[in-house]
């Protein structure tokens, strides 16, 4: 009896199946995408393209080389919801085969490999293209894979610096810039920068017939973000920074204010009409005509705290947030979750995990996604899908059982 290249868990110590979601197709239903990444921006991408109907499979290392990739915990990234995986020995000969076969059916291959890495490893673009002229290529890195700091090491935070997003911050003691409360570069930089040239791709190619090689710079992708700034700086010669614009806390109309309860508001009032009606609301009438006078904000803002250290931030959000104010609670994390706003539009679902069992998570929320019903099963971390694949992408039981032996999948 021929060994399987994958493992799957026995119904014996499998829970309960939920009920499946009925869902209609997505508008991905079709494309298939072969994920080199384990986290970060790259890994953004491909959740969203599943998110949207792709078949992504996850193509990671076998378990002699498991420390070569990041093990994120099991919830994240939606805890491999709708995805497959293979476990593939890319620096084997037939490690890289194997790759190449299933590349061979895949309309999108995502890396994240440092520059350069792809290739030696033999599963670059070219050697994709030789296999698949009409697959699209999509390598993410940091910063690019050319330029002086190609081969930088970095992080997110480290790509919210160089493109100018930091110094645009607030400050906080002794002006250090304030760590960002989420992964910017990596979601939007670099993981919704990967999904837009992904699609415009797809969309040519749909057209034309030919694949495309892109070069997704997470750095790149914070340069986009921060245009608004870094144009005004090159048409005008002005330093962006810190209290120089609107944006970026120069006048009390945006800005955030402390409530009597200790919890926080934001305010946002740009348009004349919004900043007239929150000043009537917190009686400071006074300032109406001074929005944008530079000369009494330090007293525009004094009054505008004081009004609202009056009361608790829910009894002013209340009031003010259907008056056209631009006026909003800040929000903890477990606050966000118990919105009636969210909840109103199915942006949370429940999962259930092998071992874990059943939790929340967020569920697909970008326009155009299909909500779950019910409960969605996500797969186990220790399974794999390696043996139906290679099937499909020809590769025989006898020749897939020889590679198992040989640790080459798993």
């Amino acid at each position: 009896m021929v060994a399987a290249c994958g493992r799957r868990s026995s119904s014996v110590d499998r829970p309960a199946e939920p009920d499946r979601p009925t869902v209609s197709a997505g508008m991905l239903d079709g494309i298939r995408v072969l994920d080199l990444a384990s986290v970060g921006p790259a890994a953004r991408a491909s959740r969203w393209l599943a998110d949207y109907g792709a078949e992504v499979v996850k193509v990671g290392p076998v378990p002699a080389q498991g420390g070569v990739q990041i093990t994120p915990p099991f919830y994240a990234y939606s805890a491999g919801r709708g995805t497959k995986r293979v476990l593939l020995d890319l620096k084997a000969p037939e490690g890289r085969d194997a790759f190449l076969a299933l590349a061979e059916h895949a309309d999108v291959v995502i890396e994240s490999f440092r520059p350069g890495v792809a290739d030696r490893l033999g599963v670059g673009r070219e050697a994709v293209r030789d296999r698949n002229p009409r697959a699209v290529y999509c390598s993410t890195s940091g910063y690019g894979q050319d330029g002086p700091h190609a081969d930088w090491a970095g992080h997110d935070l480290d790509y919210l610096a160089v493109g100018g997003y930091l110094h645009c911050g607030g400050r906080g003691p002794e002006g250090k810039p304030p760590l960002p409360g989420a992964t910017i570069a990596d979601s939007a930089g670099g993981g919704m920068h990967a999904v837009i040239a992904i699609l415009a791709a797809l969309v040519r190619r749909s057209a034309t017939g030919e694949g495309a090689s892109l070069d997704v710079s997470v750095a790149d992708g914070v340069l986009a973000l921060m245009a608004l700034q870094v144009d005004e700086h090159l048409a005008t010669g002005a330093e962006p920074g810190p209290g120089s614009s609107l944006l970026t806390g120069r006048y009390a109309c945006y800005d955030t204010y402390r409530a009597a309860d200790g919890r926080w508001l934001a305010v946002a009032a740009i348009e004349p009409r919004f900043w007239a009606n929150l000043c009537r609301a917190l009686d400071v009438e006074r300032w109406i005509d001074h929005q944008l006078d530079d000369a009494v904000q330090d007293e525009v803002r004094a009054d505008v705290a004081a009004a609202f250290a009056t009361r608790p931030r829910d009894e002013w959000v209340a009031e003010l947030a259907p008056a056209d104010t631009c006026v909003a609670p800040v929000l903890s994390v477990a606050e966000v979750v118990g919105d009636p706003q969210f909840a109103a539009r199915g942006a949370f679902a429940e999962a259930v995990h092998p071992t874990a069992g059943r939790f929340r998570q967020v569920a697909p929320t970008l326009a155009g996604t299909i909500r779950p019903e019910g409960a969605v099963a996500v797969p186990d971390p220790g399974a794999t899908d390696t043996d139906e694949l290679l099937a499909a992408a020809g590769v025989g039981p006898e020749r897939c059982a020889e590679l198992r032996a040989a640790g080459v999948v798993a």
